[in-house]
């Protein structure tokens, strides 16, 4: 079955660029390349992948156009933009002319304030995307859900993609306010989500399928067939069983599917949400 990773990140290791990366994730403190990532994809039949920002600069945003000019298996980048910028439309205009890039993301799980979303200036960025068919990826935790869930509401026309789950606390299985916040966001139709991220949010040494079960089954129950998509979250899914083991666990967790179901995950949804046409 063909397969589309729609979220995975390359970077040059940078220790001031990427201080995110603490000394607890020694594994990825190194670079990753569209080289190191091609024979994974190769391995698991993914016929190509989703670039995704991992640093807030429109130069990321050029680096990663210009990997995916050269390694025709990057489909497609979600890069960064500011959106809160007084010449916000120069800047949507000139990212209009790369084919490749498709959509934006920021760093909202960062942000202190849960309602960074809904400041004017942001949402006045939010508002411009559509003009130019850009979709908007949302980097959350769970407490930045409530103000996602009236911005999603207030911008029907705009193709917003929650990454990771929202990054629920799958170590401790907290789940009510999460599970309660999802069930709300995925009834707006403008809303998809990526399957992606969840062994990072479980305990990365010991998890277990059982851990994960009842957020996939949140998630695919809440937003349906036709709005989830497989997302690795390479090469971060090395910090807790890596590309092999994430597929794994979906793939077992899908058996049952009906084979449209299975196929709109692995490739379909991506490939219309990211407007990928080969």
């Amino acid at each position: 079955m063909q397969k589309i990773d729609s979220h995975q990140h390359f970077w040059i290791y940078d220790p001031v660029k990427d201080s995110w990366i603490t000394p607890e994730m020694e594994v990825i403190k190194h670079d990753f390349m569209p080289g190191d990532l091609k024979p994974l994809l190769e391995q698991h039949q993914v016929s190509g992948c989703i670039a995704v920002q991992a640093d807030q600069s429109e130069q990321e945003t050029l680096f990663l156009l210009d990997l995916a000019a050269h390694n025709p298996f990057i489909k497609a980048v979600v890069g960064w933009v500011d959106l809160q910028a007084d010449d916000i439309e120069e800047r949507l205009t000139f990212f209009s002319k790369y084919s490749q890039i498709k959509g934006f993301r920021h760093i909202i799980e960062a942000e202190p304030d849960p309602d960074f979303l809904l400041n004017e200036k942001f949402k006045n960025g939010i508002a411009k995307l559509a003009k130019y068919q850009f979709s908007y990826d949302l980097l959350l935790r769970p407490i930045h859900l409530p103000a996602a869930i009236r911005l999603v509401k207030e911008f029907p026309d705009q193709a917003f993609v929650i990454d990771h789950l929202a990054k629920p606390e799958i170590r401790s299985q907290k789940m009510a306010d999460w599970e309660k916040d999802i069930k709300h966001i995925a009834r707006y139709p403008n809303v998809y989500c990526k399957v992606s991220g969840f062994c990072t949010e479980a305990n990365w040494l010991n998890w277990r399928r059982e851990d994960i079960t009842p957020y996939l089954d949140v998630v695919f129950t809440s937003f349906g067939p036709n709005r989830v998509m497989f997302g690795s979250d390479w090469p971060v899914c090395l910090l807790a069983g890596g590309y092999a083991k994430t597929i794994e666990v979906l793939e077992d967790y899908l058996t049952d599917f009906p084979h449209s179901a299975q196929e709109n995950f692995w490739n379909n949804n991506a490939a219309t949400f990211y407007r990928i046409s080969d």
